[in-house]
């Protein structure tokens, strides 16, 4: 019989990805979504969904008793919310009903595996150094905050084998976050939030997904951050976009005060019709920071993780794919 995985926000780019990886790996998948979130890029896979209220400890444990779950990867939370409460309410709340429910429930679960973020942590200061799991956090977001408390709210859980994993900025086939960065290239514009040097990590969503599956068999009640082992100048992602997609553009500097300015009237906007916006001023902190490199040596030695994809093999198989189905 085979193992079942709950899979929660599963609908989004990255629980696509988790999906596809956990019915690879062998694992009955069972998604959770919202009954009005869009599905239909998963019509095809053989998945059963299941629609939780994370509100209600009581009717998660009803859920998990009746499905018997062996392992949770919990990926559902917000990247845009209209206040700090909210962040917490949905990333670090929610988080804790569903640990403690799986507890309380009874069920002999094995595995709670949380998709956290290297913003619990937040960004080093300088060019020199290297953010490790020890690296005392100090995110920079209310969002970083809120996954940094969800953290600890896990870890508050009695008799839970859980994995807290932090990935650093996730791309890959739809994901519409970096991709718009992509388009702007694709158009032939490559613009930056001003000149200061920076050193970014990412992480292709394969190897993510990889990274989330190994979880569910290794490591016990830890911590690790993910990327790809690597890191990159401010220039690097442009640079190398520009070279797949065979483009030239005009590269454009902003003034970093000018965009505090387009952040700020996106604020109060926002504020007045009572919705997130796409860019704040704590969003622009995050953008600036100057380095966001990660060890990933804990994660090799304890979860055997050793990513398939740097960045320039993951952009190929990422722009094909945007190209393949018409977002470029």
């Amino acid at each position: 019989m085979k193992e079942k995985v709950l899979i929660t926000g599963a609908s989004g780019f990255v629980g696509y990805h988790l999906i596809v990886e956990a019915l690879q790996n062998n694992l009955e998948v069972y998604a959770a979504v919202r009954k009005n979130s869009k599905v239909d890029h998963l019509k095809d896979l053989p998945i059963q969904y299941v629609y939780l209220d994370y509100s209600d400890i009581e009717s998660l444990k009803s859920e998990l008793k009746d499905k018997q779950y062996d392992y949770i990867i919990h990926a559902a939370g917000v990247t845009r919310a209209i206040s700090a409460d909210e962040y917490d309410l949905i990333n670090a709340d929610y988080t804790a009903n569903l640990a403690n429910a799986a507890v309380q429930s009874g069920i002999n679960l094995k595995k709670f595996v949380l998709i956290s973020s290297l913003a619990a942590i937040g960004p080093l200061k300088g060019m020199n150094g290297i953010i490790t799991e020890d690296t005392n956090p100090n995110p920079i977001t209310a969002y970083g905050k809120s996954k940094l408390l969800a953290e600890h709210k896990l870890r508050a859980v009695k008799n839970l084998n859980y994995i807290i994993l932090r990935p650093t900025a996730v791309y890959g086939p739809r994901d519409t976050g970096i991709f718009i960065f992509f388009k702007q290239v694709s158009k032939r514009l490559e613009a930056y939030i001003g000149r200061g040097q920076q050193k970014l990590s990412f992480i292709y969503v394969t190897d993510l997904a990889k990274a989330s599956i190994r979880a569910l068999y290794t490591g016990v009640n830890n911590t690790y951050n993910l990327s790809d082992g690597n890191f990159y100048d401010k220039y690097e992602l442009g640079q190398l976009t520009k070279t797949i997609l065979n483009v030239k553009t005009l590269k454009i500097h902003l003034l970093v005060n000018f965009v505090k300015l387009i952040a700020a009237v996106s604020e109060k906007a926002s504020s007045l019709r009572n919705t997130a916006p796409i860019l704040n001023l704590e969003k622009l902190d995050e953008l600036t920071a100057v380095n966001w490199s990660c060890s990933i040596e804990l994660a090799k030695q304890e979860l055997g993780f050793y990513p398939q994809y740097l960045l320039a093999a993951g952009l190929t198989e990422t722009l094909k794919w945007y190209r393949d189905n018409k977002w470029l």
